[in-house]
């Protein structure tokens, strides 16, 4: 067993999906209200709640912002009972992806949450990243960000044995990706355009069940690195490059110890070794179904992951209201 493992054993797995559940609660009782901030809050605040009370010594590597720009889950963050003799755990964590899913009751908001070995998670920025991803079962190196999305679909699609028409790809609905989205439809390939949940968009490529061959388009960099962490459990392939949109963005990256700038990066780059992802449902979607309340309880969806293993845990949680 590696060490990596072995500091992970140290934190136990469901001990994860205890944490994701509880963020997930706290935002579940402020969904379809309209209000983003408070619905962030309440998952926020669950979630370090919960991260305080395991025995490790954890920092955030990716969270809510930097410390001027996020009260609680900054990037930096000490979290846990055991600081300074509990095992050193990397945390990358989303309390509620898809805060605007769930402002509006939409499908696939989640609390989402990543931990490894102390150095394995990239330290991305908050900034945007040029992405593309698929599921297990394809010959390494199919995707790459230096081809064309018509390419990636024609490599896809020979690797399949299909027509580039009979491929799907998942894609934000955003007007920046407006030219993609013409491009992928030029060539006859299927576009399921999402609102928001661009981690719950790539993982869906390792499901057969949502039809969705591969992801592409910008969004952010640390929903990025959540999303490797699940793929490293499940299998896949993926690519990223930092997007900057002026010198701030860049001596933000420079801040966090990026100096290639340009740098196409590799699954086994953002997140690497041992790691364990965790994910509970806010709102129904293709992943997870979200938190229902009836009856003087609440119930759950989650699934949890583990690199080392490739164990898939899904768990259903029963919580009694009061």
């Amino acid at each position: 067993m590696t060490t990596a493992s072995k500091v992970l054993d140290r934190v136990l797995v469901l001990e994860m999906v205890r944490v994701t559940e509880a963020a997930a609660i706290g935002a579940s009782t402020l969904v379809g209200r309209g209000d983003e901030k408070a619905a962030d809050a309440a998952a926020v605040e669950a979630m370090r709640a919960a991260l305080n009370e395991l025995a490790m010594d954890g920092t955030v590597v990716i969270g809510e912002g930097e410390r001027d720009e996020a009260p609680m889950l900054f990037i930096g963050e000490k979290v846990g009972s055991a600081i300074g003799t509990g095992p050193k755990i990397d945390i990358a964590l989303d309390p509620l992806e898809g805060t605007t899913i769930c402002a509006k009751a939409g499908p696939n908001a989640l609390a989402v949450l990543a931990i490894s070995e102390e150095g394995n998670l990239l330290n991305a920025p908050d900034v945007y990243m040029d992405k593309i991803a698929v599921g297990p079962g394809y010959p390494e190196g199919v995707i790459d960000l230096d081809k064309s999305p018509t390419d990636n679909v024609a490599a896809i699609a020979a690797a399949k044995g299909c027509k580039p028409n009979e491929v799907i790809a998942c894609v934000l609905d955003r007007p920046r990706h407006e030219g993609l989205i013409a491009e992928l439809r030029a060539i006859g390939c299927g576009v399921m355009l999402i609102g928001d949940g661009d981690v719950a968009g790539v993982i869906a490529t390792t499901n057969p069940d949502t039809t969705i061959d591969v992801y592409m388009g910008s969004g952010g960099a640390p929903e990025g690195v959540l999303a490797c962490a699940a793929l490293r459990c499940v299998g896949g392939q993926f690519k990223g490059r930092l997007l900057f949109r002026n010198d701030d963005e860049r001596a933000r990256a420079r801040k966090w110890g990026i100096d290639d700038l340009d740098k196409q990066y590799d699954l086994s780059e953002l997140a690497k070794g041992d790691c364990i992802f965790a994910a509970t449902g806010v709102t129904d979607g293709s992943l997870l179904d979200g938190v229902k309340r009836q009856g003087g309880k609440m119930t759950t969806n989650s699934v949890v992951m583990r690199a080392s293993s490739g164990t898939v845990r899904w768990v259903k949680g029963e919580h009694r209201i009061g």
